[in-house]
């Protein structure tokens, strides 16, 4: 079956949708603005023609006389209706009623505002021979020398020059609107386009770096991008840090293997040219004991391995385990193994002792200090491990009565590929290596000392108690 290609995503441009977006959002506030402006222009409209209107029928109402007979009078003035004309050809309404029921002169037909209420000003909009027209309604009196004769001005005009205005209004505020969003587009994408040049940069600059490359990128960003970079730079250093576990256990199994491998070439070479069975047997042991000396070398470097990559991995939390129970289990697992080795293997413990760590690393640690210990110690030696509380954490002790290691050699031993002065042992001279790395996971500390009464070695490795606070673990 072939394998299913993933689905390429398709690549955006941020600077356009950044443009889109604000096209968008002032395009809405544009809309919002545009209809608010079209309100305040209609009213504006209104506000200035409304004083025209009332300027007119106040020049009306200062000719309306009482006559000797009693009644009303009035001569239109002609700037009365002058001041209404206007550039729209809008056309002029008025009439003059006076006491309820009387009409004196004007356009009869035209609407009245029925009643003023407490202002002597009223306005209305209405339709008067099919056009639409805005009306004033003014209240005054004429006095007569004993009383007064209320009469009511009223006085309209077409709709034209309002509606003109009021567009005129608009359509100045939209172009200034559409000036204002071109603007802007221009300096979103000018400054977006400028904004973006430290990320081209960025990617240039790792572009151009060599495979090999892996140190953390040094470049002025954004702040905005700054975790991005940080994030990278984890990411690289953890990447580095895993190609040189690779590189270095690749050339560690290189060196270490070759020795054994070659050892049983050697002993299969001598197994075919044995002239009994006995020296073909005695070839065949030999070589059967390179390969499993191999595979303890091979299993010490995944363990290093192992090593390496959980402590440049993440933190993580880690639960309670019990260091004695874990060192009772060890040790009988190596009972047999020591006997063999004509070695005394025994434990003493002081009831639960609570570490936090992982029970595998653990038991690595404790099957390296034993199989240490029954590889150099030598037959009829005393192999002691011990679990016991300390003032400040828990202590674990590996001590045996062997030849012990020098003073002047001790530190020396906790390198990779050290070795003891019996090197012929056997040893890859990673054991106490492995020791000292899981004691770092877990903020442990390793030590190296004599025996007692100064004699053999005696390994103690400290690690903090539960009561001291939760420890984190690589992984």
């Amino acid at each position: 079956m072939m394998a299913m290609m993933p689905t390429a995503r398709v690549a955006y441009s941020l600077r356009r949708r950044l443009l889109a977006w604000l096209l968008i959002a002032t395009a809405v506030i544009g809309m919002v603005a545009l209809v608010d402006t079209w309100r305040e222009a209609v009213k504006t409209a209104d506000v200035v023609s409304d004083r025209v209107l009332v300027g007119s029928a106040l020049a009306i109402a200062e000719r309306v006389v009482v006559a000797e007979d009693g009644t009303l009078e009035v001569d239109i003035p002609y700037v009365a209706l002058e001041m209404l004309t206007s550039a729209a050809q809008d056309r002029v309404f008025y009439r003059v009623d006076g006491p309820p029921g009387t009409f004196i002169t004007g356009y009869q037909a035209l609407p009245v505002i029925t009643s003023t209420g407490p202002q002597p000003t009223a306005f209305e909009d209405a339709v008067f021979r099919g056009e639409p027209i805005r009306i004033a309604a003014l209240q005054r009196s004429a006095s007569t020398g004993i009383n007064s004769v209320p009469f009511v001005v009223t006085i309209a005009e077409t709709t034209i020059a309002r509606r003109q205005l009021a567009q005129a209004i608009l359509l100045r505020s939209a172009v200034r609107l559409a000036m204002m969003i071109v603007g802007a587009a221009v300096i979103v994408w000018v400054a977006v386009t400028i904004s973006l040049r430290p990320l081209h940069r960025l990617g240039e600059a790792i572009s151009e770096r060599n495979p090999d490359d892996l140190h953390p990128i040094d470049q002025a960003v954004p702040r905005e991008v700054e975790s991005l970079v940080v994030t990278v730079n984890s990411f690289m250093m953890r990447l580095e840090g895993a190609l040189d576990g690779l590189r270095h256990f690749t050339g560690n199994a290189s060196h270490q293997l070759r020795t054994p491998l070659a050892v049983v070439r050697t002993q299969l070479a001598l197994a075919m040219r044995a002239g009994s069975l006995d020296e073909a047997r005695d070839a065949i042991r030999k070589g059967d004991e390179a390969v499993g000396h191999a595979e303890r070398i091979l299993a010490q470097l995944l363990t290093l391995a192992r090593l390496d990559a959980a402590a440049s991995g993440t933190q993580h939390a880690l639960a309670a385990m019990d260091l004695t129970r874990e060192a009772q289990q060890v040790v009988a697992d190596h009972v047999p193994l020591a006997a063999d080795a004509g070695i005394d293997l025994g434990f003493e413990g002081a009831g639960e002792a609570a570490v936090r760590a992982e029970p595998l690393l653990v038991g690595e640690l404790l099957r390296n200090l034993i199989e240490n210990s029954i590889a150099y110690a030598g037959r009829g030696s005393v192999v002691t491990v011990r679990t016991l509380r300390a003032e400040h954490g828990i202590r674990l002790e590996v001590e045996d009565d062997g030849p012990g290691i020098p003073p002047d050699r001790r530190a020396a031993l906790l390198t990779r590929f050290a070795r003891g002065e019996r090197s012929g042992s056997g040893g890859s001279g990673l054991g106490l290596p492995i020791v000292e790395e899981i004691a770092g996971l877990y903020q442990a500390r390793v030590t190296l000392g004599s025996g007692i009464n100064d004699r053999g070695l005696k390994v103690t490795v400290l690690f903090p108690s539960v009561e001291q606070g939760p420890l984190t673990a690589q992984s």
